[in-house]
This record gives structure tokens, sequence and C-alpha cells, in this order.
């Protein structure tokens, strides 16, 4: 029985990644430096992965933004406009940056590519751009030398890890309307095989295949494509090890595909779908990889109902034929649990983070040699779980919820009438998603108050002076709607989480967002309930200093939800409506408090979709309850917004809908205004402000390029329900851009006032 890895966390536990690439963005170190830093991580994570006796240990999981953007560099899928830079410049590190961020000097402007969610999780991809008649080639051989680097540091095999042919396209969008990119097959798979023979030749001999999306059903087309692409694959590499992986949900639909096919070894999610093992025990000829360790979640493996699983799988397939690994890739959970010491015992010893779940499988696997002792520890720390997570009093709560409590007093549309009477704005409104830059300084001010080197007088009176600075800064930009910046904030989940009970924060349990940005997941380990205000004596300071509307700003209950590690014995639907109560608390307050306008950000509630689509009702109907619990229980007068980013909303227009928001804001700059096609054929009735320009580049928009797209936004909305803004918050901008911009933005919603009426 063999031990493997999918891939593990690239950035260091220190996120020593994130700081050597900021530092060369911002000109502070040269290229070598940079790479010093990435060769010196790939060698401490693959030496973690062989002190655990694993037998296969990936390569090219490592990433310096992100591992999609990695295959389309491999594959020189670049789209044209970057030909100025790369014509300009040799440095392919450059250039493979400005792809994900895109590119402002030299009297070159160049907009980054598209970013969108990997799946259901909060990792965000670059998504790959195809044209017709699309033509690869390699382009650079990061996956090679990283393959020579594991080869000469381990002792153990290295394997390759790739996303498969299939995978890539459809994580891809057509740029051109003629053709589908699934067509793209024949042009890209001798490439691939080209890159598979060099492997090969450098002395490979298992290759990692990614195929997430045999989870969904493809088309006959695209299920031709892939028999097509792997007959050609194991005729021209049939002496390789080929390891196709699949995970986030069961595949026993698709299993088909694979039976003809020479596959030395599948591998499964047996988290997703443990319930489905038998099909694959009976159905696959070769070696069967199981998903058995939860990469998704932090929570301690269940060695009794692992254990099982793996002895059915040995009996009915031998020991020789099976491998044992996590169900997915390590990158989305933190590195080691074990540097934490602050999180009491009785929760801390259920946890495990990614050093430890390569424990779990080294315990698995000595348990399935005899080690008795190491599964009755197991069930020991299980059952004494279950003694600190309740509460009776808002079980009680949740289950005393009524329909009136989902519901505003009146319609959309007399609720309009109050609102602008009430606040009086202009057409056009504009305004900011919430956060301001938060600044070196004041993330040092922030780590000095929470080490004790700040009184909290000093502290507050710090955060006081930045409001009423950014107060000042929003009023001479012109904007309409304020807000305070949130520099009191760490992260918008996390922030929030440290106020309620039933969540625990960590201090280094940092999990990669996108690029350089990560984020530390809180954990929700018990019953959830508020016991004090969170954000209402800032809201009140800076309502106080401004005639302007002021934003109260939270974090829904789903993102809450989808954004933390998730206690795993109750429905998440429970755990949602417990954090959706305690957040509604605390907007009923903020209207006591005086605040007129309230936004509830919900960025995660498209990204919580199951994967398979016969659970999309399910889901969005206990999502969408969630959230109208947290928001139903205000006056008409109060306008509540709510902020989406990142997501595809096609499918789930109506459900949005809804929601029944007075205005949501949504991100459409960065895929050029295409998610307002689902506008155009489902007439959305509330305020809507898509966003006009992408905050996660470093280019500043024009004035004549922000008033273009609000002219197309009248093409699909009415102008009396459009607000303008940027389409996210701007906490990871510098203030020089976040300032022209935001300048830029405003004088192109007064031309359009003034031009479009």
């Amino acid at each position: 029985m063999l031990k493997h890895n999918l891939g593990y966390p690239r950035f260091g536990i220190k996120r020593q990644l994130k700081k050597a690439s900021e530092k060369y963005w911002s000109g502070k170190i040269e290229q070598d430096v940079l790479f010093k830093v990435a060769k010196e991580l790939r060698y401490e994570h693959w030496k973690i992965q062989e002190n655990y006796g694993l037998d296969l240990i990936p390569c090219n999981d490592f990433s310096f933004y992100d591992h999609v953007l990695d295959m389309s560099f491999l594959l020189g899928v670049i789209p044209e406009r970057y030909d100025p830079l790369w014509n300009a410049s040799k440095n392919n590190i450059d250039l493979y940056f400005a792809m994900a961020r895109g590119y402002q000097k030299d009297n070159l402007d160049i907009t980054a590519m598209e970013m969108t969610k990997w799946f259901d999780t909060n990792y965000h991809y670059i998504v790959p751009e195809f044209i017709y008649n699309q033509k690869f080639e390699i382009f650079c051989t990061k996956i090679f030398d990283e393959f020579t680097e594991a080869k000469q540091n381990l002792s153990k095999e290295p394997k390759p890890v790739l996303i498969g042919p299939i995978s890539y396209l459809l994580l891809g969008k057509e740029k051109e309307s003629n053709f589908n990119r699934i067509d793209l097959i024949k042009n890209l798979i001798p490439i691939y095989i080209e890159i598979l023979l060099k492997l090969k030749n450098a002395g490979a001999k298992w290759i990692q295949l990614d195929e997430p999306f045999l989870i969904f059903d493809l088309s006959e087309k695209e299920k031709k494509a892939f028999i097509y692409a792997y007959k050609e694959i194991f005729k021209q590499c049939g002496e390789l090890n080929i390891l196709l992986t699949t995970y986030f949900e069961c595949i026993d639909h698709n299993i088909s595909l694979l039976i003809d096919l020479p596959f030395k070894a599948l591998h499964i999610d047996l988290i997703k779908s443990s319930d489905k093992l038998n099909i694959f025990l009976k159905n696959f000829k070769n070696i069967l990889s199981l998903g058995i360790i939860d990469g998704r979640n932090i929570w301690k493996n269940n060695y009794t109902k692992s254990i099982k699983q793996i002895k059915k799988s040995i009996d009915v397939l031998g020991d020789e034929r099976i491998m044992i690994a996590p169900n997915c890739s390590l990158m989305h959970i933190p590195f080691d649990i074990s540097i934490e010491n602050d999180i009491p015992i009785e929760i801390k010893e259920n946890i495990a983070f990614a050093k430890q779940k390569l424990e779990e499988l080294d315990d698995l696997y000595q348990i399935i040699n005899g080690n008795n002792n190491l599964l009755e520890k197991n069930k020991k720390i299980l059952k004494n779980k279950s003694n600190f997570i309740h509460n009776k009093l808002v079980k009680q709560r949740v289950s005393s919820i009524k329909e009136e409590d989902m519901h505003r007093k009146n319609p959309f549309n007399i609720r309009k009438k109050l609102q602008d009477k009430n606040l009086n704005l202009p057409l056009f409104p504009t305004t900011t998603i919430g956060s301001f830059p938060q600044t070196l300084e004041l993330r040092q001010i922030r780590s000095k108050f929470k080490k004790g080197l700040l009184t909290r007088e000093e502290y507050n009176k710090y955060i006081e002076n930045n409001i009423i600075k950014v107060i000042k800064c929003q009023e001479s930009i012109g904007l309409d709607v304020l807000v305070h910046g949130e520099f009191e904030r760490n992260d918008m989940v996390e922030y929030f989480s440290e106020y309620l009970n039933g969540f625990i924060s960590t201090k280094n349990g940092w999990v990669q967002s996108y690029g350089s940005r990560y984020v530390k997941p809180p954990i929700i380990y018990g019953d959830v309930f508020r016991t004090q205000n969170i954000t209402v004596n800032w809201s009140k300071f800076a309502s106080s200093n401004t005639n302007k509307p002021m934003k109260g700003m939270l974090t829904g209950p789903i993102t809450m939800l989808q954004w933390s590690f998730v206690r795993d014995d109750q429905p998440r639907s429970i755990t949602a409506q417990q954090i959706a109560l305690a957040i509604r608390d605390e907007v009923e307050a903020l209207e006591k408090a005086g605040i007129k306008i309230i936004q509830i950000d919900e960025p995660a509630i498209r990204e919580g979709l199951p994967l398979n689509k016969k659970d999309w009702n399910n889901y969005l109907s206990w999502a969408i309850k969630a959230f109208k619990i947290s928001s139903c229980g205000v006056k008409d007068e109060t306008q509540i917004h709510t902020h989406m980013c990142y997501s595809e909303f096609n499918d789930i227009i109506d459900h949005i809908v809804n929601m029944d928001v007075d205005v949501i804001t949504i991100e459409t700059s960065r895929s050029q205004m295409k998610l307002l096609k689902a506008f155009k054929k489902f007439k959305y009735p509330n305020g809507i402000g898509p966003g006009v320009y992408d905050i996660h580049s470093t280019r500043i928009p024009s004035r004549e390029e922000i008033f273009s797209l609000i002219k197309e936004l009248r093409l699909y909305l009415p102008i009396e329900n459009i607000w303008i803004n940027p389409d996210c918050g701007l906490k990871t901008r510098k203030w020089n851009e976040t300032i022209q911009s935001l300048k830029n933005m405003v004088e192109a919603a007064k031309l359009a006032r003034i031009s479009i009426i």
C-alpha cells in the first residue's frame, strides 16, 4: 500500500513567498532573491513530506501565483495583449506576473487576465484565454526544473503534478465566439505528450494528472475529447505510471470513461463520496487511490471509519493495488497546528492542519500494519470533542425562527421611495465596497496592540485618526456614500469571529486566496452567538464626522460560514442560522445607533453552491434563508446593501433576487462586463452596482474608460437603479492608486449624470 499526497501549501509557514513576491514587485529585491526563497520553500516542504514516509511526493505543485496560470505559461497560452511586454523583455517572471496582476508602466497599460473561484473553494485562479485555433508550445521549463530539483533532494519518488488536458481547457474561456474551447484538444494533446515524454526522459516514473472536471456531467463532445486525449497519451507514453486524480465530488457517473483506459491508478474523493466506494472496487481494474484524509477541513480524521474503508478495499483489490492520500491538495488548509499556542487543548487536539494530515496518513498506515494504540488514542480524542460545543439557548433560538423574521415589511418599490427621500442621493450614486488601504504602519500598530505594547486608548485614538482622514479623503474626492475604511479589521471574517462565541482564531493559520493574498479562516467549533456590539461604536464615530451617509459594514452569515473551517457534527444550514441571528442582532444595533445604510457582504454565497447541480436548490434555500434572517429585522427606511465578487450569477439570478436587498454590488470589470448578460435576460428589479474597475490590478482606469462602462450599464439596467463603485474592497491597494482611481470614477459618474439622462 503506497502513501502519497496531491499537493502541499506553497507559501511558507511564515508567508515567506508572499513577502518575497511583494518585495520583488515593489523593486526592493532582485529576481535571484525571489527564486532563492522559492527554492528554499520547495526543499522544506518536500522534506516534511519525506519525513512522514510518503512513497510519492508531489512536485510542480509549487506556484509563484497560481497553478492554472502556471499551466497557461507552460503551454504558451499568452494573450496577444502581452506581446509588447514579451517583446520588450525576456524576463519571463515579469510577463507571468503581468498576466496575473496587469501592467501599467513604460508607456504600457495592459489589463490582467480574469480571475475566478476554483470550484467551490475560496481559492481564485487565473482563467486561461483561448482564441480560435489556439496554438500551444512548451513555453517555460518550470516543471522540468522542479522535477530535477526534487530528484536531487529526495530519497523518495518525486511525482510531477499537472492539470489534465480536459480540465485545463474547461477551466478557460473562449475570447472569440466562433468555436468551442474543447475543440482545441487536438492542438493541445501533442504538447502534453511532449511534456510527459520529457519528464519520462528526465527519470519520472509517476505523473499526476488532475482532472477535477470529471465530477461534472460532461457533454458528449467533452466525453469524446477525454477518450481521444488519453488514448493518444497512452499510445505514446505507455511506460509512464499515470495517476488520474479527481476531487471535491464523486465521479461514479463518469466511470465508464475510465474503464477501458490503462491508467495505472485512479484517485477518488472518499470524503465527499464514501458511500460510492463499492462502485470503484467493482469496476476499476488497476490501482485505486483512496482520498480518505480531508484536505478541505481541519478536523481530526476518524480513524475507525478510514480503517474500515482501507480494509474493505484491500479485501477486494489486495494491498498492492491500494494507495492512500488526502482527498485533494492540502493547499486549502494551514501548515501546522502545533505552533498555535493560544488554542485550548480540548479544541486543539481535535484539529489537523497540513502537517498533521500527513501524520494521520502515516498513522493509518501503521494501524493497518498492527499499531492499535494509535487507533485507541484517536477514539478517545473524538469522544471528548462533544463536551464543549453545545449551547441550549442558541439551539432554542434557532428552532424559534418564524417566517416573518425572513421578510421586510414592504417590497422594494415602496422601500425605495422612502429611502430616496431619507438619503437624497443623486443619479448614479458613488460609493466603495468598504475597506481602504491597510498600510504596513497600520498592521504594525494592530500587532503592537494585540501584543499589549499599546493601550486601548492609544490604539483607539490611532484608528479614530485614520477614520477621520479617510472621511476627509472621500469627501474631497466627491463620493456620495462613505465608509469608515475598516482600519480596525484584520480580515472581513476573522474580525467578526473574534467577537462571536463558538468561533476561535489562529495566529498562523494562513491559507492562500489568490496570488500573495492570504487569509486566516477562523474555526467554528461550537454553537455561535453574540454577546456584545461589534461595529456600532466605530460606525457611530465615523457617522458623527460627516454629513454624508455612512455605511455600516458587516460580513454575512454565508460568507462567515464559507470562509471558516466549519464544525462537522451538525448540518451547515443550522450553523448558518446561528451566525445569521448573531449578525441580525448587530444589524438592529446599527440601525438603532442611527446608521441608515448597512452593507452585509456575501461574496461567498455563489461559491458555496454544491458542485452537483441536483443539490443547488436545497443549498440556495437555506443560504438565502440565513441571509434574510440577518437582514430583515430593519425598518423600510434603512437601506440594506450586499456585495458579491468573482461569481457567475447567470444560473442563480432568481435566487439573488429572493435575497431582497435594496442594493447589490458585484464584480464585472475584470470579465469586461460579461456578467451583465445575466441581467439582460433577467430584469433585476432592485438597486445594483456593477463594479466599474478592477481593484486586484495595480493599473489606474481612466475617467473615459469608466464612463464607457457606465454607458454600457444602461443597456442592461434601469438608470435609476445603478450605483457606481469599484468591484471589491480597496484593502490591498496602495493609496495613490486608490485616490486617483476613485477620482476618475467619481468624475465619470458626474459626466454620466450630465450626458446620459
